[in-house]
C-alpha cells in the first residue's frame, strides 16, 4: 500500500508540474495585451464559479415556471420571469417585444399498444409537434417498417392503410452527436407529408437519441404543402420500444399496432421576446445579440432545453456588471420565444432589427445542453473566422480547444451577413440526447459547476468580441 501511494503522489506531482510548465510556456508566449486578457479571463471564471447566478435562475425557471410550450400559460409566465430577472441584473434598458406565434397543445397523454404472440405490450409514445390526433377511437392498423424517406416513397401505395414505422437510428460512431442528429431528423420532420401522400393511416417514429432507453423523444414536425384532407398523426416512440417492435415484426410481420392522441393547433397566440441590454460606451450603436429560447417543449421542464442557454446568457451580462466590465458597444441579451417549433421570435427579432436600421455586428447563442464546455463554432467571414481562432492560447486553459468554423444557431442565424460574425457555445454533446425533448430534460440534470463554466466561456468570448470586432474588422490584439 506504500508503494502505491508513492506512485500515486509521484504520478501526481509529474502532472501538476507538466501543468504548470504548460501555463508558464503560454504566459510566456503572451503579448502585453493578451496578458491583461488572460487576467480579466481568470476573473470572469473566477467570479462565476463563486458568486455566479446562473444556477438559483435556473432552478426558479424550471421549478416555478417548468415546460414552457409557445402559447401556454407557462409561456407567459417565463415571459414575466425573464424580465423580472433582467431587471434585477440591473440592465440598463430591459422591454419585451412582441410576436405572434403557433399554439399547439398536446391533450391527454397518449396511449399505445400491440399484440404479439398472444401478449399486449405498451408502448412509450409521444404525439410529435404540429402533429393531428388520432380519431376518438385512435388508430389500429399493420407496421410497415422502413428505414429511411426514399424508402418509404418507395413503397407508394403499398403504405395505404398501414401504420408506417421510421426505424433509423443515430450513427453512434459520430463523436459529435448533433451530426447523428442532423442524419436522422428528415424522418421525424417529414415522415407524415410522405406517407400521408399515399394514404397512410399514421406514422411512428424512432426517437431521436443515442441511448436505448423507454423515454419518448418529441419535437416538431411539419405535413409541407400535404392538403389537410391527407394529414395523417405522427408520433415518436421510445428508442426501446423501436427496438422491440422490430425484433417483433419480424416474428410476425401482420401485427397490428394501436395508438390514440388528442392534439390540436389551436389559432395563433400573442407573446414576446425578452430583451435587455447594457449600453457600449463608445459605439452603443453597434450591437452584440447574447441569446438562448425561453421556450420549450412540454414534456419536461425545459432545462437543457434551452433553460441553461437562457440562464448562461442572462450571465454573461451580469459577470460584466459585477467586473465592472464597461462594453465599447452594445450588449443586448435576447430570450427568444418560440425557436423550437416555428422560430417567430428569431425572425420578429431580425425583422425589427432591419426596420430600425441596427447595427449588429455579432452574436452568440447557447443551444445545445449545459454540459462541460467544450469550444465555439463560428459563422463569419475569412478575417474574423481566423482572429477568433487566434484565441486559442487565451481560452484552452478553459478546456475551450474547439473553435472551428461552423453554424450559430437558429435563433442568431437570422441576423447572418457579410461583416457579422455569428457564434455558437458548444458543449460536450455526448449526454445532450438522453433528455432532449424528454420528460427527463429537468432541473436536476444539470450539473451547477458545467453551468457556471458555460456562462464564464461566454463572458469570455464576448468580452474579446466586443473588445477587438468593435469596428467590424479584425484587430490583432
Amino acid at each position: 500500500m506504500k508503494k502505491i501511494l508513492t506512485l500515486f503522489s509521484f504520478t501526481f506531482l509529474l502532472f501538476s508540474c507538466q501543468q504548470t510548465a504548460e501555463k508558464q510556456i503560454v504566459s510566456n508566449t503572451l503579448s502585453k495585451e493578451e496578458k491583461i486578457d488572460s487576467s480579466q479571463i481568470k476573473t470572469i471564471f473566477n467570479y462565476a464559479l463563486t458568486e455566479g447566478k446562473s444556477y438559483e435562475w435556473l432552478r426558479d425557471l424550471t421549478q416555478n415556471v417548468g415546460g414552457r410550450l409557445s402559447g401556454s400559460p407557462e409561456a407567459q409566465k417565463a415571459v414575466e420571469w425573464g424580465e423580472k430577472v433582467m431587471k434585477e441584473v440591473g440592465l440598463d434598458s430591459v422591454w419585451l417585444q412582441p410576436v405572434m406565434v403557433p399554439h399547439w397543445v398536446r391533450g391527454e397523454k397518449e396511449v399505445a399498444t400491440y399484440t404479439t404472440n398472444g401478449q399486449q405490450k405498451n408502448v412509450a409514445i409521444c404525439a410529435l409537434g404540429f402533429s393531428v390526433a388520432t380519431p376518438k377511437e385512435g388508430v389500429l392498423a399493420e407496421v410497415i417498417e422502413v428505414k429511411s424517406l426514399e424508402e418509404a416513397k418507395a413503397l407508394g401505395t403499398k403504405m395505404k392503410g398501414k401504420i408506417v414505422f421510421f426505424n433509423r437510428p443515430f450513427d453512434n460512431t459520430l463523436i459529435h452527436t448533433f451530426k447523428a442528429y442532423g442524419g436522422c431528423v428528415d424522418q421525424r420532420v417529414r415522415g407524415a407529408a410522405v406517407c400521408g401522400e399515399f394514404g397512410a393511416k399514421g406514422v411512428i417514429v424512432r426517437s431521436m437519441t443515442n441511448s436505448i432507453d423507454d423515454f419518448p423523444h418529441t419535437g416538431t414536425m411539419s405535413y409541407g404543402d400535404l392538403p389537410e384532407e391527407k394529414h395523417i398523426p405522427a408520433a415518436a416512440i421510445s428508442s426501446l420500444a423501436a427496438e422491440n417492435l422490430s425484433k417483433d415484426l419480424k416474428v410476425n410481420p401482420n401485427l397490428k399496432f394501436y395508438f390514440k392522441q388528442s392534439c390540436e393547433t389551436l389559432p395563433e397566440a400573442p407573446s414576446f421576446n425578452v430583451v435587455g441590454e447594457i449600453r457600449g460606451t463608445e459605439n452603443p450603436e453597434n450591437i452584440f445579440v447574447v441569446g438562448g429560447h425561453l421556450d420549450s417543449w412540454d414534456l419536461g421542464e425545459g432545462a437543457h432545453d434551452d433553460g441553461t442557454g437562457v440562464v448562461q446568457s442572462l450571465e454573461v451580462a451580469y459577470l460584466f456588471k459585477q467586473n465592472n466590465i464597461k462594453p465599447k458597444n452594445t450588449i443586448r441579451v435576447v430570450f427568444f420565444m418560440n425557436e423550437e417549433n416555428g422560430t417567430r421570435g428569431a425572425k420578429k427579432y431580425a425583422e425589427l432589427a432591419k426596420l430600425n436600421k441596427e447595427n449588429h455586428i455579432g452574436g452568440l447563442e447557447s443551444d445545445a445542453g449545459g454540459h462541460t464546455p467544450r469550444g465555439f463554432s463560428i459563422d463569419a467571414n475569412t478575417a474574423n473566422t481566423s482572429l477568433l481562432q487566434s484565441w486559442k492560447k487565451l481560452l484552452s486553459p478553459y478546456g475551450l480547444h474547439d473553435i472551428e468554423k461552423g453554424g450559430s444557431g437558429a435563433d442568431i442565424s437570422p441576423l447572418r451577413a457579410e461583416n457579422v460574425t455569428l457564434v455558437g457555445y458548444r458543449p460536450d454533446s455526448q449526454r445532450y440526447f438522453d433528455y432532449h425533448h424528454t420528460s427527463r430534460d429537468t432541473f436536476d440534470k444539470v450539473n451547477k459547476r458545467e453551468l457556471e463554466l458555460g456562462s464564464a466561456s461566454m463572458a469570455s468570448i464576448i468580452y474579446l468580441m466586443d473588445k477587438y470586432l468593435y469596428n467590424d474588422t479584425p484587430v490583432k490584439p
